[in-house]
């Protein structure tokens, strides 16, 4: 039976670095589910900051969208992050309910795997509404897809400014 953990809050508010703390506690070797594309330098030193962070003991994966194809049966995953995930699915000429459909639905082959899941993910809902379509887009597909990660979840843990607060 897989057990489901997630963890969002702001931009920089130290979602990555609770998960990777709260992965090694589970396991001497964990794996690191990275699902980024790298569209830019800027991008590519932080992911880079991001490995050099975590040491030898990972077992890293590099997954832009077909995270259940990888038989993670018995570990410890932490898929960084839902945001970045959820974003190669963009360039798809789908409309919001196709694209959550499709990502819930992976979701659920994922977590299906007997396996200990750490999800991270952003809360980019807090703002006002935006002008760019696109944006709107997103930031539905983005709350609607972590409402359902949090429905699924054991556990869900809110970071602000550092600190962890359990919220379920």
């Amino acid at each position: 039976m897989s057990r489901i953990v997630l963890i969002t809050g702001g931009q920089r508010s130290g979602k990555s670095e609770q998960a990777e703390a709260l992965a090694l506690s589970l396991s001497t070797h964990p794996v690191y589910m990275a699902t980024a594309h790298v569209w830019d330098e800027e991008f590519r030193q932080r992911v880079e900051k991001h490995q050099q962070r975590r040491g030898p003991q990972w077992t890293n994966i590099e997954e832009e969208r077909w995270l259940s194809r990888h038989d993670v049966t018995g570990r410890v995953v932490l898929v960084d992050c839902i945001t970045l995930w959820l974003t190669n699915f963009l360039a798809d000429d789908k409309t919001t309910e196709q694209t959550l459909r499709e990502v819930k639905d992976e979701f659920d082959r994922l977590t299906a795997q007997d396996a200990t899941f750490i999800f991270v993910t952003n809360e980019i809902g807090s703002g006002g509404v935006s002008e760019n379509a696109l944006q709107r887009h997103f930031t539905d597909l983005q709350g609607w897809m972590n409402q359902y990660v949090a429905s699924k979840a054991d556990e869900v843990i809110l970071m602000v400014s550092g600190i962890a607060v359990k919220i379920k």
